[in-house]
């Protein structure tokens, strides 16, 4: 009993003490909503670090020298899929990476414009709960020493997650059915209406890329004047000068900023996606709230 008394002693002791910095596990995502849930899955077993930075557009991004040798030490690379980032290919063959990518977003029903995939799935809290399970699984095939820290991790951010969506669908319920209306700059709300039942109209598609022309945006702002929208909102990632274009020709305020496609850093209103999700919520309610 003595004997193994001592040594227990060595593996308590050890087990006291967080990896190393130059232990953890290199993760890359695509971009900092990723990246949040990479951190929360990962724990201390992960470090993580994202190519698209705070309030930076994913859909535009164009990758730097920096980021190829960023994406060759990687042991995990994680990426959000639905067509998002279509400047990855090429910087994963310049990287020459043999790291596993795990696809963030599978298992998610795509929604479709037309023959295009929207690929911001994660505006539903219900379908971050799958990023998340998908990010757990990756991480523990690529270091299955630490699969139960990662379950772990992923199930108590999971019951943050419900409890999340609870809060969502709680303030929701307080909005009147006809004035859950979201006009943003470009169509990233698709998740979100369908999961938490509200309309959306915005002059871009899913991606910031397009630019309307004049005879679109006629259409945006009958299409607005019609719905009898009360408020238009301009996103974190987008030039605020087409949405106030638009409230000012449509009569509907400036409801706020929403963040989509990215978060911001630790100093802003959405430095986590749970912190994001409720900034949008509180800029929603207060004005489409009667």
């Amino acid at each position: 009993m003595r004997r193994a008394t001592l040594w227990l002693i060595p593996a308590m002791f050890l087990a006291a003490f967080p990896l190393r910095a130059e232990d953890r596990i290199n993760v890359v995502a695509s971009f900092s909503i990723l990246a949040d849930f990479a951190r929360n899955a990962g724990g201390e077993r992960v470090r993580v670090t994202s190519l698209v930075g705070p309030n930076g557009d994913v859909h535009v991004y164009t990758p730097t020298p920096a980021d190829a040798r960023t994406i060759a030490d990687a042991r995990l690379v994680v990426v959000n899929g639905l067509g998002l980032e279509g400047w990855l290919p090429r910087l994963l063959q310049s990287a020459g990476s043999r790291a596993p990518i795990v696809t963030a977003s599978r298992g998610v029903a795509p929604l479709k414009f037309g023959s295009e995939t929207d690929p911001h799935a994660w505006q539903s809290v219900v379908n971050a709960k799958i990023y998340i399970a998908n990010i757990r699984n990756a991480l523990v095939e690529v270091d299955p020493a630490g699969a139960d820290d990662y379950r772990k991790n992923a199930d108590a951010y999971l019951a943050e997650l419900d409890a999340l969506d609870a809060e969502v669908r709680a303030a929701i319920a307080k909005i009147p059915p006809a004035r859950r209306k979201l006009i943003s700059t470009h169509d990233a709300f698709g998740y979100f209406a369908k999961a938490y039942g509200f309309e959306t109209i915005a002059p871009l598609g899913a991606s910031t890329e397009a630019e309307p022309g004049a005879r679109d945006i006629a259409g945006i702002i009958t299409r607005i004047k019609a719905s009898g929208a009360s408020a238009v909102f301009p996103e974190n990632i987008s030039d605020e000068r087409l949405i106030r274009r638009i409230s000012a020709e449509t009569g509907a305020s400036i409801g706020g900023t929403l963040y989509t496609d990215s978060l911001t850093d630790e100093k802003g209103n959405a430095p986590t996606y749970i912190a994001l999700v409720r900034h949008n919520i509180r800029t929603l309610t207060r004005a489409l709230g009667e």
